[in-house]
């Protein structure tokens, strides 16, 4: 169970890192929900945290800084960063629901859920048509 948590915290801080070059090219409608969503993501991170640690698992820590998939130099390229961001990051959320039970598979479908959510969000913003994808966190 570790282990898919463990992958999900590694996403969880590459996902707060990357919010930073998205919310410099936003407005000021779309830099809000640039700033709820790394809140987002900084609170599941506090939680796997805790989680881990209540499973005496020592939590990955985050790396100094990330290799962003590709520059991010204007609106268009950071709300794809944004898209991208949540659609790899619901991956890890989906891998991680065949490996844990109880609650943790109930907070993984819940980020899961959260991450399709916020993805089809920023397609809207970004007009990307079509806005939803049949299976979140699946392969394309």
């Amino acid at each position: 169970m570790s282990e898919g948590l463990s992958a999900a915290l590694a996403a969880e801080h590459a996902a707060i890192f990357a919010y930073g070059p998205i919310g410099v090219h936003l407005d000021a409608g779309a830099e809000k929900e640039a700033r709820a969503t790394e809140a987002a993501h900084r609170a599941r991170r506090d939680e796997l945290v805790l989680a881990l640690a209540g499973d005496q698992a020592t939590p990955p820590p985050a790396e100094p800084g990330y290799a962003l998939p590709f520059p991010v130099t204007d609106r268009a390229s950071a709300l794809r960063l944004a898209v991208t961001i949540e659609e790899r990051t619901g991956a890890v959320w989906r891998a991680a629901l065949p490996v844990t039970t109880g609650a943790q598979r109930a907070q993984s479908l819940d980020a899961l859920t959260d991450c399709a959510v916020r993805a089809t969000r920023w397609r809207r913003i970004a007009g990307v048509v079509p806005t939803t994808v049949p299976f979140p966190g699946r392969p394309g």
